[in-house]
């Protein structure tokens, strides 16, 4: 992701400002049987409609501070809803090793330890980051040998720790400008761009089995950027260095999302470099307070999006970015937005809720029926 308000060490999610939705609101709720006919029963169900157009799984972010939410655990806890579960913070480096070889794993457990129990898809976020760092990496005076020792040891402890646990990792974050040159980090400065080669080829040493990734945001249509991203993935493929797939973040804005047709061809591009995609912290923010108006655009950006990924074989799955209003990191980040996910602060659904899910019922297609609904 870009940047967390949950940086804070406590692992807690602040609260945001958000907006219930209005009864008079049309298309809150859809008639029975979205998407297939007869009962609903499990139709309206995110994971279960994924599988049935042929995904991996759907799933969620969470973070720990969370999961004391009865009526939040009770949704996430739905492996029908969410089939897959990825820790926000949990496992990033300034809580796994806050001091040099010194590591503990207890924040990144649990929702690791949740996912075990529900039955759902670990997906693992993120090995080598610029950010939420703990100071001794970012300050530190390093020369290419000791920074590439203490990337090799990191990537070595995390991966032995979880070893056939994740789905995948996230080996390497958000390490790109937008115009497609390479992001100046601690990492890139001290080890140029070999410390690519060095994260990715370490980490298939050590989990053979996990999916290897490449994750960043703004990848969801063609630009300098997604084309450094392929570069890249061809640039280890040549040196026989394991890259699996690339995660488009998405985190996206109503009314400026890349068309449906944008989106399939650019996943297509990353496919055929020969790795698999997914959709890894779907998110959707508006301007508040939210209306009518833009409740319905985010159902369309939403439908879209989601579409895409159902609509490119390549394309495994989609994650969205937390789905409670409450505990997005939007509004911290960008004064007056927010709203960017699927439950409003009441639990009720947004209207885009139902835009996915006539997305992954419509398996990629533009579906017939009209929409929105009415009740």
């Amino acid at each position: 992701m870009k940047f967390l308000a949950s940086t804070l060490a406590a692992l807690v999610a602040i609260p945001a400002v958000t907006a219930t939705p209005t009864s008079s609101w049309p298309w809150v709720n859809p008639p029975n049987g979205i998407g297939h006919a007869g009962k609903r029963g499990d139709n309206d169900l995110l994971h279960t409609l994924a599988v049935k157009a042929g995904k991996k799984y759907f799933g969620t972010a969470t973070d720990n501070g969370e999961l004391n939410n009865k009526d939040y655990t009770d949704i996430l806890n739905n492996k029908k809803q969410f089939g897959q579960l990825t820790p926000s913070n949990g496992q990033k480096w300034m809580y796994i090793e806050p001091e040099q070889n010194v590591f503990n794993f207890t924040n990144g457990e649990v929702v690791g330890n949740l996912a075990k129990k529900n039955g759902q898809i670990l997906r693992c976020h993120t090995l080598v980051w610029h950010s939420q760092l703990p100071s001794w990496v970012e300050n530190g005076n390093w020369t290419k040998e000791t920074l590439s020792a203490v990337v090799v040891n990191h990537i070595t402890k995390v991966l032995t720790h979880w070893k056939g646990k994740c789905y995948a990792w996230d080996v390497i974050n958000e390490a790109f400008n937008e115009d497609g040159t390479y992001r100046e980090t601690v990492f890139y400065n001290v080890l140029g761009e070999d410390y690519f080669e060095l994260a990715f080829k370490t980490a298939s040493q050590i989990d053979p089995k996990a999916k290897l990734y490449y994750n960043d945001y703004n990848l969801e249509s063609r630009s300098n950027k997604t084309l450094a991203v392929q570069a890249l993935v061809r640039r280890l493929k040549k040196q026989n260095i394991r890259i699996d797939g690339v995660g488009a973040q998405a985190h996206l804005v109503v009314g400026s999302t890349p068309s449906r047709e944008d989106q399939i061809q650019n996943l297509k591009d990353f496919v055929a470099t020969g790795v698999e995609v997914a959709q890894t912290e779907l998110d959707i923010r508006l301007e508040l307070p939210v209306n009518a108006t833009n409740l319905a655009q985010q159902s369309i950006d939403y439908e879209n999006t989601v579409a895409a990924c159902v609509a490119v074989k390549g394309c495994v799955g989609t994650t969205i970015w937390d789905f409670y209003d409450p505990y997005s990191w939007v509004p911290d980040v960008f004064e007056g937005e927010g709203a960017a996910t699927l439950y409003f602060e009441d639990f009720s659904k947004h209207p885009a809720y139902w835009g996915v899910v006539k997305a992954l019922a419509a398996g990629g297609k533009r579906p017939h029926w009209p929409w929105p609904f009415t009740n």
